[in-house]
């Protein structure tokens, strides 16, 4: 690569003379990669992800010892619940950031990873019953929020989030089922992340009409 002073202009042909002012030209060095180097980024994500690996199973050993000395003052697993927190954020880093999965894929499972990280932490300090009642419908309504947006900005492929929305459909079913089992204690809350899905999935058959019909056909390989 070559540069021309008086123009000020760099050259990418092999010539000597600047196609402008036929100026002698300035070779310079080699032309620099112009786009950054993914792989190497890549590597130092994971890198960063084996040394956080490392540092919170460190952390959790240590919170984990000191909640069995003290579990009979308090007589609750509080380190579940930061052993979880960290888990989490292993998988985000891992998954959400390192994945090759789509985003509308992370974005959901991501959702159903923290719900069920909220169960658990439920089942962990005593099982309350606030991540059945409450934490599992709001995830189920917000699941449903995520895949409307999603849509909506991705408007010439919105067709494709409709087995998304037969997911949280099958999901809000887990709410009924709870709440008939006796777990699930608020009715209106139990009923109304099946109310919402169903919503959106009656919506967006009668708004796509042709097209929603034919991509349930293409993914049910109905004829």
């Amino acid at each position: 690569m070559a540069k021309c002073r008086n123009c000020n202009i760099e050259i990418l042909d092999e010539t000597e003379c600047c196609p402008l002012c036929q100026s002698i030209l300035e070779q310079t060095d080699a032309l620099e990669n112009m786009y950054p180097d993914v792989r190497f980024m890549m590597k130092k994500l994971t890198f960063f992800s084996r040394i956080y690996l490392f540092c919170a199973i460190l952390l959790q050993t240590v919170l984990f010892f000191i909640n069995w000395l003290y579990f009979d003052e308090v007589e609750i697993w509080w380190s579940a619940i930061s052993g979880l927190v960290l888990l989490y954020i292993y998988v985000l880093l891992r998954y959400a950031i390192l994945g090759k999965s789509g985003y509308k894929s992370k974005v959901i499972i991501l959702s159903l990873i923290a719900v069920l990280s909220a169960i658990a932490m439920d089942l962990a300090t005593g099982y309350r019953g606030w991540s059945v009642d409450y934490v599992l419908p709001a995830g189920i309504i917000i699941m449903d929020i995520i895949i409307l947006g999603c849509m909506v900005y991705n408007r010439r492929n919105w067709q494709s989030y409709i087995m998304w929305q037969i997911l949280t459909i099958l999901c809000s079913l887990i709410t009924i089922v709870l709440y008939s089992a006796g777990l699930e204690r608020n009715e209106y809350i139990a009923f109304l992340p099946m109310a919402f899905s169903l919503s959106i999935f009656l919506g967006t058959m009668i708004i796509g009409d042709r097209r929603a019909r034919l991509e349930l056909k293409r993914r049910f390989h109905i004829n």
